[in-house]
């Protein structure tokens, strides 16, 4: 019996393909169009933090499912998809504590600037006569923009800090633990430290507004592990570089891998490549999602995980 095909899109994904070979035709498209498997390949393995090729996709008449790697699709056009009569599976639930934990990384190395005495002590720029005084997290207002898996794991971190957390977000969540502000902008305002969380949608492009870093303010820090369309990054860079910004620490960006030059000058950042998320916990749990929506998908079952909005 022949094995179905399917295409794997992004290079990082390799390593998926000699765990699924044994039970599929593995096309790679970074190898070059799969010109000649182009009748038979029926599902796309994807990243979604990466645009989906539309075109490629309607390219291939077996198309049936698009299988998202990640647990965030937004690269993904759902409505579009659905239209076309394309399923879409992901990997939720995996890796939202790893996130959290790399947003409080981010915090203490920026709030802390653990960075910068990394580099005064290298540079043999530590003097016994001076000491670098940090201000202490205890007591600090955390504003978690969407408290959704992440931001709330991000809230348990905080209580054991000692912060205050507040949260916005656009539905009520009557059982949390924390309060719910009116809008974004007082949030901001009245936050210290500001995580976002929140999905990326196109109602979320550029929710974090000049006007709410504004209210964030010169001794704010603006801390990312959503996705860099979801801030905008132009004023975050402007804000820095004139101080009405205090600090930002980010794992996502606009662009990525984001250019070096474009944070050449600009002051009091910690940047992460985008890897949060990527832990060896989290890792074996999307691979073993991912093969259970491929095996569901080619058997005519139902999808373990279908995206459903």
């Amino acid at each position: 019996m022949t094995k179905p095909a399917l295409l794997i899109v992004q290079p990082h994904l390799g390593f998926l393909a000699p765990i699924l070979e044994p039970d599929y035709v593995v096309w790679r498209f970074w190898e070059g169009p799969p010109l000649e498997a182009v009748g038979v390949i029926a599902a796309l393995v994807v990243a979604g933090d990466f645009l989906l090729d539309k075109k490629l996709a309607e390219s291939l008449p077996k198309l049936g499912l698009i299988a998202c790697f990640t647990s965030g699709f937004d690269g993904i056009d759902v409505g579009w998809a659905r239209a076309r009569g394309l399923q879409v599976s992901h990997s939720p639930g995996v890796n939202h504590e790893d996130v959290a934990d790399h947003a409080m990384g981010l915090i203490l190395a920026a709030w802390r600037k653990i960075l910068a005495g990394d580099a005064q002590l290298r540079a043999g720029a530590w003097k016994p006569t001076e000491k670098r005084i940090t201000s202490s997290l205890g007591g600090r207002r955390l504003g978690v923009v969407g408290l959704g898996e992440i931001g709330a794991a991000v809230g348990r971190r905080a209580d054991a800090f000692g912060m205050k957390t507040a949260w916005w977000g656009p539905r009520a969540k009557p059982d949390a633990p924390w309060p719910q502000l009116a809008s974004l902008a007082e949030l901001a305002s009245e936050s210290d430290i500001l995580v976002v969380a929140c999905r990326a949608t196109p109602e979320t492009t550029n929710l974090i507004s000049r006007e709410v870093i504004e209210a964030l303010g010169p001794e704010g820090l603006l801390v990312n592990v959503s996705r860099g369309q979801v801030v905008d990054e132009d004023a975050v860079i402007e804000a820095l570089k004139s101080g009405r910004l205090g600090m930002a620490a980010l794992d996502v960006f606009r662009q990525e891998p984001t250019p070096r030059d474009r944070w050449e000058g600009v002051p009091n950042t910690v940047l992460t490549p985008h890897t949060a998320g990527a832990t060896a916990a989290a890792v074996p749990k999307m691979i073993a999602l991912t093969r259970e929506n491929l095996r569901r998908f080619f058997a005519g079952e139902p999808l373990a995980n279908p995206v459903t909005d």
